[in-house]
Order: C-alpha cells, then sequence, then structure tokens
C-alpha cells in the first residue's frame, strides 16, 4: 500500500445541498473509493490505477444547472486519511451547551460532549440542519420519551436524545455505512438503549414514539410525513429538516393535513428545522 497513487479531486459545491450527497453517490459510481466533506464541498479520492480520462463523464450533477461545482485535481502519492478528516473536521458547539467533536480534539466545557469518529463521506454537526436539529432537541423535554431519529447518519441527533434523558430510542438508516457508523458512535458514546436499524420508512409500521427527528430532504418527507405521523403517540413532536425556506410551506401544508400543528422553525443560512405537535 505504501506505494499506492491516489488522484484527488477538490470539489467546491454551491449550494452544498443537495448537490453534494448526489456527487458523492455519482462518484462512487463512477469508481472513487473514499470522499471527505468539507466546508465547501467535498474532496474525492480514487486509486490511480482505476482512473480514466473522461471518469466524470457520467457525473451528471456536474452538468446540472442548479448547483455552482468547480474543482481542481492532483495526484498523491499516499494519503494519511487520519491527517484528511483531522484537517476537515473541526469541534463544533451549539448555543454553549452541547459539543461535537472528534476523540482527538480537546475536551470543551460542555453540558452534552458528542464524540464522533470522523469518518468519510458523513455529517459532523457542521451542517445548518443538523445544528438547527440540535437546538430543536436542547429545547425539548425528552426525559422518559421513546425517540425515532430518522435518517439519522452518525448517530449525533439519537446520542444527544439519550444524553437528554430520552428513553428507547432508535435509530434509522437506509445507508449501510451510516448504520454501522452510528453503532460505532453509539458505543463510543456509552449510549444504552439505542437500537439501530438498516432502512427506510418502510419499517415504521408496528412501531411507535412519542418523538420523531427526520433530516432528510424535501422530497422524502413529503412522502413519508403520513408514516411519520401514525409512528406518534398522542401529543407526539414531529421535528422536519433538510429543506429550504421556500420550501417550509409546503412541508407545513402536508404536516397541517396529517393533524399536525406548526410550532416554530429555525433559520440557519436558509436552511429550515421545523417542529410541529400532533393534535
Amino acid at each position: 500500500m505504501s506505494n499506492t497513487k491516489y488522484i484527488g479531486y477538490y470539489f467546491k459545491v454551491s449550494p452544498l445541498q443537495p448537490a453534494t450527497e448526489i456527487l458523492i453517490a455519482e462518484l462512487g459510481y463512477a469508481g472513487f473509493e473514499s470522499f471527505v466533506e468539507t466546508e465547501n464541498g467535498v474532496n474525492a479520492f480514487i486509486q490511480s490505477i482505476d482512473w480514466k480520462e473522461h471518469i466524470l463523464e457520467g457525473v451528471y450533477v456536474l452538468n446540472s444547472g442548479e448547483f455552482d461545482i468547480e474543482y481542481t485535481i492532483e495526484e498523491i502519492e499516499q494519503i494519511n486519511w487520519n491527517k484528511e478528516w483531522e484537517k476537515n473536521f473541526n469541534p463544533i458547539v451549539v448555543d454553549d451547551i452541547c459539543s461535537v467533536r472528534a476523540p482527538f480534539h480537546e475536551k470543551p466545557n460542555t453540558k452534552y460532549d458528542i464524540i464522533i469518529e470522523p469518518k468519510m463521506s458523513f455529517g459532523t454537526g457542521h451542517h445548518e440542519t443538523t445544528h438547527m436539529m440540535i437546538q430543536h432537541i436542547l429545547k425539548t423535554d425528552l426525559n422518559g420519551k421513546t425517540v425515532l431519529d430518522m435518517g439519522c447518519g452518525t448517530g449525533v441527533l439519537a446520542i444527544l436524545a439519550k444524553m437528554r434523558g430520552a428513553g428507547p430510542t432508535d435509530a434509522i438508516d437506509i445507508d449501510n455505512w451510516c448504520y454501522l457508523n452510528t453503532v460505532e458512535n453509539v458505543e463510543r458514546n456509552d449510549c444504552e438503549d439505542i437500537t439501530a436499524y438498516e432502512g427506510d420508512a418502510s419499517l415504521l409500521p408496528g412501531k411507535s414514539y412519542d418523538v420523531i427527528i427526520a433530516n432528510i430532504n424535501r422530497n422524502i418527507l413529503l412522502n413519508d410525513i403520513e408514516q411519520y405521523v401514525k409512528s406518534l403517540n398522542p401529543k407526539g413532536k414531529l421535528f422536519l429538516s433538510g429543506f429550504y425556506k421556500e420550501d417550509l410551506d409546503m412541508i407545513t401544508e402536508e404536516c397541517t393535513k396529517n393533524h399536525l400543528n406548526f410550532i416554530e422553525n429555525f433559520n440557519r443560512n436558509n436552511w429550515i428545522a421545523a417542529s410541529y405537535e400532533l393534535k
């Protein structure tokens, strides 16, 4: 492995989501093997022996008029993955109460300290939607409540819910890597009674929760709100994020159709995280 050469592509993406997710998926199909999300986009790596001149031809998001994507290319002798992750993963602190950091970061003086092992292709709390969902959780009394973290990614929101006193908590993600990483991070933070599942909303029939957290994207939310409501206990709360300010009316209309009252929303760089309660 010491002589393995890589080609590194450094993408700047605007707006970041959902373009970054689409880009990572399409690059994966094209043969790229490793990804590191950054504040401006994503770094993608492929072994030189797997690279070909027109490798980006099938990456259709690069030709989308909805996003502005630029990139540079570099040939690399060898990659220190830990160094890559450390370079692009800074600790965050939300409302001076909750920190999200890697094991190599200094322990901060916060009430809730969540340790996430930085790995390829994942969210660490830096994204606006995760930051705002943390704010919602910090404002909510979760003592003894059953909680679902839908589209859990690293499991950071499920972990915080448990730290806030939640009862049995489920974490679901359709991506196998996210499922495995959630299991790792749950153990890393000594959180008991969090059960991770690989799948989507089709797993929900027969389950019920006091609080459902869904940080995914607009289209999946619109499709699944009805199922979320069926899985909510009376007076249950639903936190939704992963969409823009201009989509809030559409999301709220769907929630109203399904007997949910709008409570409030946070807005961060045009991203929205909204809360609703079952009538």
